[in-house]
């Protein structure tokens, strides 16, 4: 006799569809539509960015996701440093949004620009466009990585260049490593827990959890030079393959296990 079919999956589908779907696009477009009056008098752009982390909480909250910061007392403790991340979902810009409570900018892939809303948020808020197809475009993008950096920018990367197909990390390349070295900036490891399972790369539908974004200890770059950007690369995955490796479990068992953590 065969097992009837599991109902969870239909009723997430139905309810990102009827719900959580358009409670999403909604927030998007009037937090995108906002950001765009409000750059034209907001010539830094912190106005900018208090929107998007208004849009980051929001989509969390659309989603039916909780998220946990772990290691806030790490983010923002050099005033300028690159982050990077690994990346598992198109759920990972907005969980970045709502977590870091300063202002950034991120490096992101250049097809975003041509979204609605957050395309025009990524233009008009002076984010990088980076184009991995293209060797040039790829050392311009970086050039103006660094230029905002030493201007006193902190910067937000994915060194994966692309989205996990299946929850595993993948390798990394070393733009972030070679933005922290010429920079002279420390590099501080973010691990993603949760985000992949809420919104896998293989549908549009929402299936809610915990989500954990936990900050390591700044790897510190003074001295090092780009001859040395891969061995900083191999260390800044083994950083947030072991974070990674140490929340996973824990959120298994209870949110209660996170001492000193931040909830939203």
């Amino acid at each position: 006799m065969s097992r009837p079919p599991d109902p969870l999956p239909r009723l997430y589908r139905w309810r990102t569809n009827l719900i959580q779907g358009p409670l999403f696009f909604l927030a998007t477009a009037v937090c995108g539509s906002l950001a765009l009056l409000v750059s034209l008098v907001d010539g830094c752009g912190s106005a900018q960015h208090r929107i998007a982390r208004v849009w980051g909480r929001l989509c969390v909250w659309c989603s039916g996701s909780s998220l946990t910061v772990r290691g806030m007392e790490r983010l923002g403790r050099h005033p300028v440093a690159v982050y990077a991340a690994n990346h598992t979902s198109y759920m990972d810009t907005p969980v970045v949004f709502a977590a870091l409570p300063f202002q950034f900018r991120i490096l992101a892939r250049k097809p975003l620009w041509s979204w609605p809303f957050i395309g025009w948020y990524l233009a008009r808020s002076g984010q990088i466009p980076i184009d991995t197809a293209n060797p040039r475009a790829t050392l311009s993008s970086l050039g103006a990585g660094v230029k905002a950096l030493r201007a006193g920018m902190p910067l937000f990367v994915f060194p994966e260049g692309a989205r996990t197909p299946t929850g595993e990390m993948q390798s990394f390349l070393s733009g972030a490593a070679y933005l922290a070295i010429r920079a002279q900036v420390p590099l501080v490891p973010i691990a993603l827990s949760g985000v992949y399972d809420l919104l896998p790369i293989h549908t549009r539908h929402f299936y809610p959890g915990e989500l954990v974004l936990t900050a390591g200890e700044p790897i510190q770059t003074a001295g090092m030079h780009l001859r040395q950007a891969e061995e900083l690369t191999e260390r800044l995955r083994a950083a947030i393959e072991a974070m990674h490796g140490d929340v996973v479990p824990v959120m298994e068992q209870d949110r209660a296990a996170y001492p000193g953590a931040t909830v939203f």
